[in-house]
């Protein structure tokens, strides 16, 4: 028999028995009116767990993760406020149904239906998972089950502070509002939580405002892993930054009570609390899975005869606020009503084609107020002395620094964050000067985890700031690369575009550093970026090129809402030569501020009919080098420079190259996985001209003098072009 059946049998049979499990006498603020409603948002859930496994067996639902034993979440909700952005747990249904009481006009019972039934209608995700949230109730949708939802709730925290500050025009959250953020006690052991706790303390600890609410949900157990008793308080009660409150999930009353006390303390002293809620787990962990098969049948039926509905029902009539008869009826309509509902929302439309499932990838476009830019009098006042050398060609990483000061001056919801990026200006001084011109809420130093200077960024964003975090190098990205993929790229997809997480994120990367190197500060893949669907990846290759990219970058996230990847060529920044020591063949004037290029837009350097060179970052001005040889063999080459890296700009790729009689790749990123792979599949696929891909070996980078051993050099690319062509000319 399935525990699930089991459960409800219990459920029936005791309460009309007077069969109750025993505990402490109701006690606390918890009106009956208001535990009337706890229950009947715990029967709910109760009710559609017990629907979601039926619809399951019948082909009509697709995944039937839980949430019974988790039912005091009801509670806790009832202590918050509907404005309360809220990160739930996957276990938190009874959270949200409880949550949709407090707001006129829901029809949660509907809505979390058609969200089982994978139909296109689910006002959440339009189909595309069965998960929790609401836009109407300030849940953002999470797909995680590992916490990684963890690090973005400190940063909608801290949003709020920000926000009191320097409000931004989409400002989401109100100024007095608190952040809540669930999971459970086997997630709190993952590293990215940990990370979360971590920050949220180290940022407590220095008095920063961080109204946030972390509740862990203890079922003492995850999947089949037991957690030790007593760890999750043994970690908790006494960490630095972090106020620890504890209260038995199974008693609403007290559930109630000190939720209120927790919430009450973080609104208040604008801290982080820890919310420990002891709770049971019913049925197993997800689907099919058979929790007799790795627990003693005797620790299964312990925890079913501890049933958090019993619990309530013998609460409820020892306050006088409702008798086990009419508690058994509502248990009995919600089941009834659930499985009405559930015989109509089956039937609703489903998506069908690729168009459907991707129509909610790219998020919509957002109206932003107009500006004329600053004034010549801020601008002047911003940039001092550096106003005199604007006339005059710069750096790669100088040009970066005054597109960015002119961009935070138009846009003021603009703010950066991450290692170094504040006082010292950033690893490599691309920064410098911006905290003295806009002060340290606008740029923000983070502590060292580049998991929490994403998730602060993902969590800014949500309430209407656009941020700019930076990674210093590439391969630092891969200790947070589930930020992006897992969190920020997904949240528009999960919500069919209702929320939204758009950023731009600069990364210093690439290779070709000389005194600098080795794998961790020479990264020379990009495939992880390339990968994520929606994802802009930008790549410049010289300083003009890399304002006007990165105001179109800015546009993209603010207007277009999307997340954007900035990636800089290290080995770029302080470039001044090309092709002899001193001439400056490299360096650029600053472009006025209305020169941008659009998205898409691809460079292209002479137009020799003999060959098309296709290259990004350094390899465009290694590829200038080898170009200039050619010539002086008699080759005519032109020069493409691919600019955006993701999504390939096939068209504008296709039109570059057109009338060259041989193309060759230039790709400084891997063989194996590499941008070559799929500019070889756009030319073979879109032309009939011979192509060739010079790129770098499947290595890592090394230190020392063979720093470049493993990448393209302009030498190998006058060879490798000269041999497309055949040798003579």
């Amino acid at each position: 028999m399935d525990r699930a059946d089991i459960v409800h049998d219990n459920f029936l049979r005791r309460v009309a028995a007077g069969d109750l499990p025993g505990g402490a006498a109701p006690s606390g603020p918890l009106s009956a009116a208001e535990a009337v409603s706890v229950f009947r948002a715990g029967c709910l859930s109760r009710a559609l767990d017990r629907q979601s496994r039926a619809m399951q067996k019948a082909g009509q639902g697709f995944y039937t993760i839980g949430s019974s034993g988790h039912e005091g979440l009801a509670a806790v909700a009832a202590a918050l406020r509907p404005t309360d952005m809220a990160f739930l747990h996957y276990r938190d249904a009874a959270f949200q149904i409880a949550r949709a009481a407090q707001v006129p006009g829901q029809s949660i019972a509907w809505d979390m239906l058609l969200s089982f039934a994978a139909s296109s209608e689910d006002p959440i995700s339009g189909g595309r998972h069965k998960v929790l949230g609401s836009k109407a109730l300030s849940i953002p949708p999470q797909t995680s089950t590992i916490a990684s939802h963890l690090p973005k709730a400190v940063g909608a925290a801290y949003a709020i502070g920000a926000a009191r500050r320097h409000a931004p025009e989409h400002k989401a959250l109100p100024d007095d509002a608190i952040v809540y953020c669930s999971f459970g006690d086997a997630s709190a052991n993952h590293s990215t939580a940990q990370g979360a706790f971590n920050t949220a303390g180290w940022t407590s600890y220095q008095s920063i405002p961080l109204p946030l609410l972390f509740v862990c949900e203890d079922n003492g157990i995850g999947i089949s892993t037991k957690t030790p008793k007593g760890w999750i308080a043994a970690t908790f009660r006494n960490r630095p930054g972090l106020k620890y409150f504890h209260c038995n999930g199974l008693d609403i009353y007290e559930t109630f009570r000190v939720a209120q006390e927790a919430a009450h303390y973080v609104r208040t002293r604008k801290k982080p609390a820890f919310l420990h809620v002891g709770t049971i787990r019913l049925y197993g962990h997800a689907g099919a899975d058979v929790p007799t098969t790795y627990l003693a049948r005797e620790e299964v039926e312990a925890e079913e005869a501890n049933d958090p509905l019993l619990h309530s029902v013998r609460l409820m009539g020892e306050a006088g606020a409702l008798d086990p008869e009419t508690a058994l009826a509502i248990y009995g309509e919600a089941n009834a009503r659930v499985a009405r509902i559930a015989g109509e929302a089956v039937t609703r439309p489903r998506l069908k084609t690729a168009g459907d499932v991707m129509a909610s990838i790219i998020p919509p476009k957002r109206l932003c107020k107009p500006t004329n830019g600053p004034s010549d009098e801020a601008r002047a006042a911003a940039f001092g002395s550096d106003m005199k050398a604007m006339g005059e060609p710069q750096i790669m990483s100088r040009l970066i620094n005054w597109a960015l000061t002119d961009l935070m001056l138009e846009h003021p919801e603009i703010v950066m964050m991450g290692e170094d990026v504040g006082r010292k200006g950033g690893v490599y001084g691309v920064t410098q000067k911006l905290t003295q011109r806009f002060g340290p809420d606008r740029m923000v130093d983070t502590l060292l985890d580049e998991q929490s200077i994403l998730g602060l960024a993902i969590g800014m964003a949500q309430n209407g700031f656009v941020p700019m975090p930076e990674i210093q190098f590439l391969a630092y990205l891969h200790n947070a690369e589930d930020q992006i993929r897992g969190e920020a790229a997904t949240l528009p997809f999960f919500s069919n575009g209702q929320y939204t997480n758009p950023m731009v994120l600069r990364i210093a990367g690439l290779g070709y550093q000389k005194g600098f190197g080795g794998h961790f500060h020479n990264d020379n893949s990009v495939a992880v970026l390339r990968d994520i669907p929606g994802v802009i990846l930008a790549c410049p290759s010289n300083g003009a090129d890399a304002a006007k990219m990165m105001r179109e970058c800015v546009r993209l996230a603010r207007e277009e809402q999307r997340v954007v990847v900035f990636l800089e060529p290290i080995a770029l920044y302080p470039m001044r030569d090309l092709h002899g020591e001193k001439d400056g063949g490299w360096m650029r004037l600053y472009p006025a501020r209305n020169e941008v290029i659009p998205f898409g837009e691809v460079g292209v350097h002479g137009d020799g009919q003999d060959l098309a060179i296709v290259t990004f970052g350094n390899g465009t001005y290694l590829s200038r080098q080898a170009e200039k040889r050619l010539a002086e063999t008699g080759v005519k080459a032109r020069v493409i420079d691919m600019r955006w890296l993701s999504p390939l700009p096939a068209d504008a790729l296709v039109d570059a190259v057109k009338g060259a009689g041989r193309i060759l790749i230039v790709d400084e990123t891997r063989h194996s996985g590499g941008v070559a792979e799929a500019l070889m599949a756009l030319f073979a696929e879109r032309g009939d001209v011979p192509v060739a891909r010079l790129t770098a070996e499947d290595s890592f980078i090394a230190t020392g003098p063979a720093y470049a051993a493993t990448m393209p050099s302009a030498d190998s690319i006058f060879d490798a072009a000269m041999a497309l062509i055949g040798g003579t000319k």
